[in-house]
């Protein structure tokens, strides 16, 4: 909205210092700042209330270190994500920008998914909250709104130079292609760096049904990344973490996309109008970060499945809307290493079971973060410890650009 105001008043009344806003990298500064003001100013006052609503967590005794003491512990505070992140971007975004408007249907949609199995789990004592297949209903139905969008929108394109640019001649003026309805993607590690889902088709349909397959891969990762960042949840301060980590990488990704000459020098595809993603990333840092400031152990408030599953769902979204979403393997590779421990345990356990009648264990416990509480290592210590193995892969993915 302040975009639009500065912008009104800079071309019509000339007012030194409106036409500031022009800049992404002012916004995006303007974005995480006020985030992080909502966050650290409000958020107090939302614990407050959610204890006030006795929105305290119940806590099942699993053996593990400290778990009881959490007993009580506001949850939901995913509200204080959800509004340190959608003011600033309503703020400071294009709100016409296509990108834009499917994060903040994003953000609503997942948190209200989340929102609602938080409230069963409180309010209806329903220990499982929200049933599985009704989550899978709504990234389902996000999936198809995302990949349908992606595919049809005339304001989605994609723009394919000839050639990389030498640093000495940034300057220059290369010939380019532009792509509307875009079927190609990022593939790292290629010399090309392209990857074009039509390929996928095998030969048996139209090339004018990839979209199908597109939709398909945007529903399995919506779905997948915002199941792992839920199942990273599970201990102070560690899903905020790695999802702050992640939204820095995504952000400069972002930034690369949206930059003609950026995007030339490092040859990789040029997104018109995918900049405006880093004023929503730069917010997203900013609430992650901010709420960290209560979520850190000993946390007063816990992010619920209102924070996290929309966390999973905004990075999954935005790896999608600049065509990177085959770099998630590396860049989320702790949600899906938390994805993936669930589910070797579940099924050692039953095929053990089957055959020797008796369940067997890979781990000491799933997800993978609880393992490692397990054997005994703090989990103040185990959070630091993602996060560093969060920076390490959030510097692989971006070394990607260069290694082909």
């Amino acid at each position: 909205m302040l975009y639009y105001l500065f912008d009104y008043l800079d071309r019509n009344f000339n007012i030194p210092g409106a036409g500031v806003f022009q800049y992404i990298s002012f916004r995006a500064l303007g974005a995480t700042v006020l985030s992080l003001f909502i966050a650290a100013t409000y958020g107090k006052t939302i614990i407050n209330f959610l204890r006030k609503k006795q929105m305290g967590e119940s806590i099942r005794d699993l053996g593990l270190a400290g778990q009881m003491e959490k007993a009580g512990t506001p949850t939901m505070g995913g509200f204080i994500i959800l509004a340190s992140l959608l003011i600033p971007v309503l703020l400071f975004a294009k709100l016409s920008n296509v990108y834009i408007i499917l994060l903040i249907i994003t953000a609503l949609w997942t948190g209200l998914i989340g929102f609602v199995d938080d409230y069963l789990k409180k309010f209806k004592n329903n220990k499982d909250g929200l049933h599985g297949k009704f989550k899978i209903v709504g990234q389902v139905g996000l999936g198809l709104i995302v990949g349908l969008t992606l595919s049809f929108s005339d304001n989605v394109r994609i723009r394919i130079y000839e050639k990389p640019l030498l640093s000495s001649n940034l300057g220059e003026i290369q010939r380019y292609r532009d792509m509307i309805h875009p079927t190609i993607t990022t593939i790292p590690f290629t010399k090309n760096n392209e990857f074009d889902y039509k390929t996928l088709l095998f030969g048996w349909l139209p090339e004018e049904y990839t979209w199908v397959i597109y939709t398909i891969v945007a529903i399995f990762i919506i779905t997948a990344i915002s199941n792992g960042a839920n199942i990273t949840d599970g201990i102070d301060g560690l899903a905020a973490g790695v999802s702050g980590i992640i939204a820095l990488t995504l952000g400069v990704l972002a930034y690369l996309s949206g930059n003609t000459k950026f995007s030339q020098y490092l040859n990789i595809m040029y997104i018109p109008n995918s900049g405006e993603l880093v004023i929503f990333c730069a917010a997203f840092i900013g609430a992650c970060v901010g709420f960290l400031w209560y979520n850190a152990y000993p946390a007063q408030v816990f992010m619920g499945d209102t924070g996290s599953l929309m966390l999973g769902g905004v990075i999954a979204v935005i790896a999608l809307a600049i065509r990177k979403e085959w770099l998630i393997p590396i860049m989320c590779g702790i949600f899906i290493a938390e994805n993936l421990s669930v589910i070797i345990q579940v099924s050692y356990f039953k095929y053990t079971r089957r055959k020797y009648g008796e369940g067997r264990r890979v781990f000491l416990m799933s997800p993978l973060h609880h393992h490692y509480q397990k054997k005994g290592i703090h989990e103040s210590k185990i959070v630091t410890r993602f996060w560093i193995v969060g920076i390490i892969l959030a510097i692989l993915t971006l070394a990607t650009l260069k290694l082909r």
